[in-house]
This record gives C-alpha cells, structure tokens and sequence, in this order.
C-alpha cells in the first residue's frame, strides 16, 4: 500500500469517529443539552445490548482469545503501575492521574475504530479488550477511589451481565429466537454514536486553564502503551491481526468513563475532565501513527 492509499484509510477509519464528537461538541456549544439520561441509557440498555449481540453472534473459542485478553490486562496494569509514581513526583493526587492512565477509551474509540480499520470479524476480538478494560474499570477503578465498594455485586452491572450472558450463549450454542437477535442488535447499534456524540458534548463543558498535567499525559499515554502493548505482544508470541489490535489498543486515548467516576467521587473532576478532553484529542496524532505501524 502507497502511502496516498494509507493516509486515505487512515482518514476513512479516523474521521466518522470525530467527526460525530465534533457534532456532538457543535451541538453542546449551542444547546447546552442534559446528557445524564442518555448517558445513563447508553451504559444500561444500548453497550449491554452491543456487547451482547457480539458475544452471543460468535462461537467463542475462549483458549483463541485468551493470550489477547491476557495482553490488554497487562497493558492496562503496566500503563497504571508508571503513573502511580509519576504522579507522587509532579505532586498531583495518585487518584486524579492513575484511572485516565489506566483505562482507555476502548469503547467509544476502539469498537468503531476496530471495525473500520479490520471490519465486523474483528468486532469479537475488540469486544474482548473492551471487556477487559471495562471489567476492570468497574472493579479497580471503582474500588481506587472509592475504597467501600464491594467487588461482589460486579455482575450487576448491565455491561458485565451482558458479556457474560453473551459468553453463555456463544459457548453453549443456545437457540435465540431470530426476531429477539435482530431487536437486541438494533439496539446495540445506537450505542457508538451515542457514546461519540455524548463525548463532544462532554467537551464542553471542560476548561484548559490546567493544560500542563493533562498535555503531558496526553503524550505519555499512547507512547508508553505502545511501546508496553510491543513487549507484550513480544512475550505473549502475538501475531497478525491481534498483535496489530494490542498495539492500538495501547495508543487509545483515556475513557470518558474517567470523568464520570471523578465527577460521582469528587476526585478532581475538572482536572480529570481535562486530562480525558485533551487525550482524546491528541488521538489525532497518537491513532493514525499507531494505525500507520500496523496496516
């Protein structure tokens, strides 16, 4: 491939993704829109029901994904064990740095950003990471500032009930009624641009008076996940589509779930809120050189 014909697809797979999260930031700007329904619809109802439907849509050979699901933990942890310390030494609350470090955006990002760039086949595989992180993120994250919460009542939540009613199903070859598959799928199909929109709208909301902390991280994430998701996929012996998944996986930029859960916990909001904006916007760069490696 020339390089005109890769500065084309990287342009096909970058631009619906922001271009939704500038729709979403247009519209904020000007209707100052309530997204907490939406939101809170989104997280309950539409990713459940995507998460879902790609479980349950695939015959799952758990042994075939575990070495990529072993990978994406181990790039999450790593990314997180660098900013504990990073963040003693620039005198800034471990709470406020480790979480946008640690988890990345995964979902509003790395689903439509896995199916543009390897198509539907590799939604499952990005499923997985996405469940990883998201796992994770409810669990760890939730126990990180919180240090009450109970790790017992993680499968209520709707995300992980999904994943693993989908896994059941997909593993089990359990009969689902076609009509019921194609409701759910529907479902699941509002739930990206909903995720990318609310995010511009988000955006809006954010100040840049504290642009040192959140610019630096927004270099140091994607660079330091790259480089770890290039050892793991040395140690693990990951090959093909899968090494090139672990490798952006590593470049995505901090969840958006970040601020949400400072915003619940009062930890730093704003700051959190900045780190996450200015993230996602250096996806710009950190993306298309992560995708240019590996297509």
């Amino acid at each position: 491939m020339d390089d005109h014909s890769l500065s084309f697809r990287l342009l096909a797979i970058i631009f619906p993704i922001f271009g939704i999260v500038a729709a979403g930031y247009v519209y904020g700007r000007k209707h100052k829109p309530e997204m907490a329904v939406a939101n809170r619809l989104n997280m309950d109802v539409f990713v459940p029901a995507l998460v879902f439907a790609a479980m349950a849509g695939k015959s799952f050979d758990l042994t075939a994904y575990a070495p990529l699901a072993l990978g994406g933990f181990i790039v999450l942890a790593a990314c997180g064990l660098l900013a504990w310390p990073i963040s003693r030494l620039i005198g800034i609350q471990p709470k406020t740095l480790v979480p946008p470090m640690l988890f990345n955006n995964s979902g509003n990002i790395g689903l439509p950003l896995a199916v543009l760039a390897w198509g539907e086949n590799a939604l499952s595989a990005a499923v997985i990471l996405f469940m990883v992180e998201n796992t994770l993120h409810f669990s760890f994250g939730a126990r990180l500032l919180d240090p009450h919460a109970r790790l017992l009542t993680l499968w209520r939540v709707p995300v992980v009930a999904a994943a693993i009613a989908g896994l059941l199903v997909a593993i089990f070859k359990l009969p689902i009624w076609q009509p019921l598959v194609i409701a759910i799928k529907m479902l699941g199909d509002v739930s990206v641009p909903l995720l990318l929109f609310s995010l511009g709208v988000r955006m809006t909301d954010v100040s840049f008076r504290d642009w040192k902390v959140p610019v630096g991280a927004a270099v140091l994430r994607p660079l330091a996940g790259m480089a770890i998701a290039y050892g793991v996929i040395r140690l693990l012996g990951l090959q093909g589509r899968d090494a090139a998944m672990l490798l952006v996986f590593g470049a995505l930029p901090p969840a958006v779930l970040n601020f949400l859960f400072a915003e619940r916990y009062k930890q730093e909001p704003q700051r959190v809120a900045s780190i996450v904006l200015i993230g996602n916007l250096a996806a710009l760069v950190f993306l298309p050189l992560a995708l240019v490696l590996v297509l």
